[in-house]
């Protein structure tokens, strides 16, 4: 299921883990007390974990499909 049109499929990912990252930021922000290098230290840790269990479990994963044709003015090539 996507929510996106077909020729944009490839933002989607791109979306969800911006949306992933802003949350698993604000978690580890909150857990620093306001200390900017705690707040950075968890944020990296929780992300680090996250994205260990989403590539594990498979869910880190984007296939996409491209077909190409040969163009109508390209010459044909000559056997040998």
């Amino acid at each position: 299921m996507h929510f996106l049109p077909e020729q944009y499929a490839w933002f989607e990912p791109v979306l969800i883990a911006a949306i992933v990252v802003f949350v698993i930021d604000l978690i580890g922000n909150t857990i620093g007390f306001g200390n900017r290098f705690v707040g950075a230290l968890m944020s990296a840790i929780l992300f680090a974990v996250v994205f260990g269990a989403l590539v594990y479990f498979g869910y880190g994963s984007v296939s996409m499909q491209v077909t190409t044709t040969p163009s109508a003015t390209a010459p044909a090539q000559a056997p040998k």
